[in-house]
């Protein structure tokens, strides 16, 4: 199985958006990924490296980053 990172924090709307995105999209491959929601909030590193920039969202197999705003191609050609 696959992880993916979702960097974001609680009340933004827009990763919210991105969540529920990717669970449409993870609905039709259930066994291939696994999504993790990362607060960045409680890691200055994080923080200072994706704050502007949330959400972004980490394939951990090979480090690439997706950077909203994305759709369903858009994760199509991501993650396919």
């Amino acid at each position: 199985m696959k992880l993916l990172k979702l960097y974001g924090t609680q009340g933004c709307h827009l990763c919210e958006e991105a969540e529920q995105l990717l669970q449409q999209w993870l609905a039709h491959m259930p066994e291939q990924f696994e999504l993790v929601a990362v607060d960045i909030i409680g890691d200055d590193a994080l923080f200072e490296q994706y704050g502007v920039r949330i959400p972004v969202l980490i394939h951990s197999e090979n480090g690439r980053e997706l950077d909203w705003p994305f759709d369903m191609r858009r994760l199509d050609a991501f993650l396919g």
